[in-house]
Order: C-alpha cells, then structure tokens, then sequence
C-alpha cells in the first residue's frame, strides 16, 4: 500500500495556532465514518465520558548546536540526545557538513566533540567535556530541532517555549534516580499534545475524563521516511528510551479493566501503550516497536494527532488504527477531506481525534 499523498505548500503549518487549544480540530468517528469540524478547545465534547487520556511528557531539548572544526568552517550538529546512555562519554550526531574520524568540534575556542566512527549520514562523537558542561552549552546555546519543513521566524526562546507542551518533564522522574547530566530527552515533540492548555484539561476534568503520562524520547527513527517496499515481516523502528511509572501503569491497567476508553494523545504515547500492555507495574527501558496494518491493538481505543508527513510510521499507525476498528473510510480519504478544507498541516498543524 501507498502512503505517499500530495499536499499543498500553503497547508503546511510554519507557525503554532495561538492560543495553543484554537487549532482546529477534525473528528472522525470510526463506527459510521462521519467527520466532525470542530476546534482543539472543544475536544471534551467528543471524547467519551470516563476515558482515559495517555500523555507523553518527555522534554524537547535545543540540541542543534553550531559548532566551529578546526579549519575554522562551521558546522551544525543534530545530537541525537534521545539515545544518550547515562554516564557515558559518547553521543550520536547528524552533522550538516562533511566530517571525518579525528575531526575535533569547537565552541569558544574550547574543543567540545571528537569524531569517532562514522555509519551513513550518523556520526558518532567522544564528548571532551564533562556532561554537565555539554548540557549547559545545549542551554546556552543550542537551537530548538524544528523540523526543516518549518519555515518559522520563531526566535529561540518562542521555540524553547511553542515547540514544547505546557506538561513537560526533565528526562528524570521523580521517581527514577537522577543518573546523568546527560540523560535521555527528546529532538522532536510529540506534537499532538501542543494543543493541550489548562483550560483544556480542565473540560476533561469536569466530564469525568482523566490523564495519565508516560515517557517516550522521541528521536529521528520515529519521523524518518519508510520505503514500504522494503519493508521485511517483522520491520522495526529506531529504538528510542521509553518509562512508564507504577501509578500510569496501574491507572492504564485499572481503565483497561473497567472497559474504560483509552485514548493515546500522539503515536509516541500509542507505541509506548502497545509496547507495555502487559506491563502493570511500570516499565523502563526501550521500544522498537513499528505498528503497521494489520494490527490488534491492545490498549488503544482512540487517539489524538496531527496529521502526518507521507511516507512515515506515523501515517502507517493511523492507518493500522482505522482498519483494526473497521473504519468505513480509510486514512487516505479522511486526508483528501482535511486538504479540501485546508486543515493545516505537520508539527505546527491542526489536530484529529480518532474515536
């Protein structure tokens, strides 16, 4: 099956809806194929009363650095700080320009980085400061990762503050030892949750509807393209560091039990739902997972989203989602109907909820 799609320019969204919950919103109800227009603000409405929501609360971290090689040129490096490993002195890299083993990176004259190996476009680095100076640098002055088909004139602090959900956590729980400096967030937001305010919460509140977070650090595999023809029997994606606290699980655990809807706010929080159904006391540790028709979900009910890049895991989940509750439309023709009502699309687009 095609998940390619053509979608005009002007419907991709360079620039976040303000305030965050006036995003338009299209619903689509899976039992009759009816679409619903609606705004991000009146979401409760749609939602069945005493459903659970499950949240990603991961931290987008400004990880995009411009950093100076020995020849004086510049360089941009994407670190992939999702998969950093605690204590450990090495971290993964997409560079913009040509590098090469032995190749140091600076930043105000002092070396930061040396290139170790290096596999396709991925490049490996040997920190040469300690981690809690290569987080404070990322502060200071590292880029927000906005995805390059944004084309925003966000400055820095708006896109530290617009490209994060008002519910975000550090990547350490309160629950969990604080390990490193170090330690795993994101480059890339779980973006269907960008639409939630507390005015929003609270409409869910007052219908009995209530929230739980896990953690998935989202990283590149998770947006990257999919060549679906070669694509083997049991395909996996980039791992990617996931967390699921006692309480979360024992609250999923509960809804699931009472026959209360589960509804996964984003496909990171969905991946992270399918890959611990049976994990009731808590989980920490990393997903690979890659939802793909034909699929039996074990948790999901309903899911909340933007609408996805073509050709992505993403489009792929939406579309193992519609056909496992028999939808009367497929994701393709719930697309063409968002594009002729010029629903904007992408990271900063407008939202849908599946129910």
């Amino acid at each position: 099956m095609s998940y390619d799609y053509d979608l005009p320019s002007e419907l991709i969204a360079n620039t976040p809806a303000d305030p965050r919950d006036s995003a338009r919103l299209l619903v689509y109800k899976t039992q009759t194929g009816e679409i619903i227009e609606d705004v991000f603000a009146n979401i409760a409405k749609h939602i069945p009363e005493h459903s659970l929501i499950v949240l990603n609360d991961t931290r987008v971290i400004p990880s995009r650095l411009e950093l100076i090689k020995e020849t004086g040129g510049k360089v941009r490096v994407l670190f992939l700080v999702n998969e950093l490993e605690a204590n450990k002195s090495v971290i993964k890299g997409l560079p913009d320009r040509k590098l090469k083993v032995g190749d140091r990176l600076f930043a105000a004259e002092q070396p930061i980085v040396e290139v170790i190996s290096q596999k396709n476009e991925e490049f490996t680095f040997k920190s040469l400061i300690t981690p809690v100076e290569f987080r404070n640098l990322i502060d200071k002055i590292g880029n927000t990762p906005l995805p390059p088909y944004i084309h925003s004139d966000l400055s820095e602090a708006e896109a530290r503050t617009k490209y994060q959900t008002i519910f975000s956590k550090a990547a350490d729980h309160e629950n969990r030892a604080v390990e490193s400096a170090m330690s795993a967030a994101s480059v890339a937001a779980p973006t269907a949750s960008l639409h939630f305010t507390e005015k929003v919460f609270q409409s869910l509140e007052s219908k009995n509807i209530k929230k739980t977070f896990v953690t998935l650090h989202v990283g590149r595999g998770t947006f990257s393209p999919v060549d679906v023809a070669k694509l083997g029997d049991a395909p996996v994606l980039h791992k990617e560091p996931i967390f699921v606290p006692k309480i979360s699980a024992e609250t999923i655990s509960l809804a699931k039990k009472e026959g209360r809807p589960i509804i996964a706010s984003g496909t990171t929080a969905a991946r992270v739902l399918e890959s611990t159904a049976d994990s009731v006391q808590g989980f920490s540790g990393s997903t690979s997972i890659f939802i793909r028709p034909p699929y039996n979900f074990k948790l999901v009910d309903g899911l909340i989203t933007n609408f996805h890049l073509p050709n992505t895991s993403l489009l792929m989940l939406l579309d193992a989602l519609l056909q496992s509750k028999g939808s009367p439309k497929t994701w393709r023709e719930i697309y063409d109907y968002a594009i002729e009502k010029k629903f904007r699309f992408y990271s900063f687009g407008d939202a849908m909820l599946v129910i």
